[in-house]
């Protein structure tokens, strides 16, 4: 065994059956290493930066939608607040005008329920276009969001059709 070694060794013993040139073997290793580092440089890093660029886009237009979502919960919170203080205006108005009416005549009376309920109608009315002010608003930028992230997604530049169609199908998602 020592002398096997000492001839060439295990490794040569080993090799030369199989035809391995160390030089070539080598010279391919050091390509091999080459083409490695190059495609690292110019083919993954550029792949990787460009998948985690799109993956924050993508997060950014959920947070987007998020905060959309939030801000018609909100909405609807003041509107509803607004329209139960209207009604709460307008009753204590009732009241008042029947308080006031107890002691004028029953023309009078009857003037001061017709302005109170004409102005809780106002009221309500006035809650209700703001509200659906507001509302068509949030579609508007909902639908806005969803063309600008589907662009954004799908990396192509959409047409109008594509865009009114976008809108539609959030329209319907959103308001089914």
């Amino acid at each position: 065994m020592i002398t096997t070694l000492a001839a060439g060794g295990i490794v040569s013993d080993l090799t030369e059956p199989f035809g391995v040139n160390w030089f070539l073997f080598g010279a391919q290793l050091i390509n091999f290493i080459i083409v490695i580092i190059v495609l690292k440089k110019f083919a993954f890093t550029p792949i990787l930066a460009m998948l985690e660029q799109r993956a924050k886009r993508i997060a950014e237009g959920e947070e987007k939608l998020k905060r959309i979502e939030t801000q018609l919960a909100e909405s609807e919170e003041q509107t509803a607040a607004a329209l139960e203080k209207a009604n709460n205006d307008a009753k204590r108005l009732i009241e008042e005008a029947k308080d006031s009416a107890a002691a004028l005549s029953e023309e009078k009376s009857q003037e001061a329920i017709a302005k109170a309920q004409d102005i809780l109608a106002k009221a309500e009315a006035t809650a209700k276009a703001e509200s659906e002010k507001m509302k068509a608003e949030l579609k508007s930028e909902f639908g806005q969001l969803v063309v600008a992230t589907t662009a954004a997604v799908t990396g192509k530049v959409l047409t109008d059709e594509d865009n009114k169609r976008i809108n539609q199908e959030a329209l319907a998602s959103v308001e089914g």
